[in-house]
């Protein structure tokens, strides 16, 4: 029936937007300040891509501006303008990854062994439609909904975060849309490292 169908829709793309976007809206404004929250694993591993950035990456851009400005006639120069331009991103990822790390709540990634934590994998069910989703809870800065990598700040992180196996969870969308999941295996497992930082 067209009701029932156009509510199904609706549902079905409310789960779009809360994985896809929920991860990158994680950043809350409190006051002026914009914040993430960070594990501290996160943090370590942000902290080591901007040694490298600097040890490393920096000085090979900044040899290969060199390099290319000394070819000539700059208006014309293919080169330059990519390697400049390959420069910049870097001192503004560098930037960016200073500002998130200044900037983070600091949380803990333990969680009790039945419960849904950071880092766990949890299955479940969308009651709506019998669809069966397994997911990994990360922080924002690693979420991915290509690779089901939830952010423990979207809408659906949050709501399954501390829920144990067999236990239903509502997860809201907006102000008008909603749906409920029901768990049906959690996984311990952790951060091995392969769970990459997202770019911007």
């Amino acid at each position: 029936m067209p009701g029932e169908q156009a509510h199904f829709v609706q549902a079905f793309f409310s789960r779009i937007v809360c994985a896809a976007v929920g991860g990158m809206l994680g950043s809350i404004r409190k006051g002026k300040i914009m914040y993430d929250e960070l594990t501290p694993s996160d943090i370590k591993k942000m902290e080591e891509e901007i040694e490298h950035r600097k040890l490393v990456v920096r000085p090979k851009a900044l040899e290969d501006v060199k390099e290319a400005r000394a070819h000539g006639d700059l208006s014309e120069n293919f080169e330059y303008y990519a390697a400049k331009r390959f420069k910049n991103q870097n001192e503004s990822r560098i930037r960016y990854l200073e500002r998130m790390i200044r900037t983070a709540k600091v949380i803990s990634e333990d969680s009790a062994e039945d419960e849904v934590g950071i880092n766990n994998t949890v299955t479940v069910e969308f009651v709506d439609d019998g669809t069966v989703e397994s997911y990994k809870i990360v922080t924002t800065v690693r979420g991915n909904s290509l690779e089901n990598l939830i952010s423990n700040e979207s809408p659906l992180g949050k709501a399954l975060l501390g829920k144990k196996e067999g236990e239903s969870a509502h997860v809201q969308v907006n102000n008008t849309i909603g749906y409920d999941v029901k768990i049906l295996k959690i996984e311990n497992t952790v951060d091995d490292g392969s769970d990459k930082i997202r770019s911007f």
